[in-house]
């Protein structure tokens, strides 16, 4: 069965079926691939356990596939690995979210700077309200 993928808008996915590969990696020990990378044996040997492990339909998994590689190939931008060295491993799942639903062409790959954006308003630092103190009296 020929897969029927459009280059240049690759499908949406399921962000926590986009996990599903980052939690390969994991247990792999490579958990730092968006920070390190992954040479083009690490991803097809990724992508082979993932075909083999992940029952869905196949448009589905070459979505995923793409994604993952975008993904990798993104984070060698030094923005984004500034991203996730100053706010930890939260940059991680918030990635994955962004990554699931950007628009992705596989000539060009994900425009890094909504992806970044995207990345930062979900691990931005929540504010801390101010609070006011109250008005000292002095004795008259």
């Amino acid at each position: 069965m020929a897969v029927k993928l459009d280059p240049t808008d690759v499908p949406r996915v399921v962000a926590s079926d986009l996990n599903r590969p980052m939690q390969m990696l994991i247990e792999k020990g490579q958990g730092l691939a968006l920070l390190t990378g992954l040479c083009e044996h690490d991803l097809r040997e990724l992508e082979t356990s993932l075909w083999s492990d992940f029952q869905t339909d196949p448009d589905i998994r070459a979505a995923i596939a793409l994604r993952l590689r975008a993904l990798v190939d993104v984070f060698a931008a030094r923005r984004l690995k500034d991203l996730l060295l100053a706010r930890g491993f939260k940059v991680i799942p918030a990635a994955i979210a962004a990554a699931s639903k950007e628009r992705l062409n596989t000539r060009f790959g994900f425009n890094a700077q909504r992806l970044l954006l995207a990345i930062d308003a979900a691990t931005a630092p929540k504010p801390q309200p101010v609070i006011a103190m109250p008005a000292m009296q002095t004795a008259a």
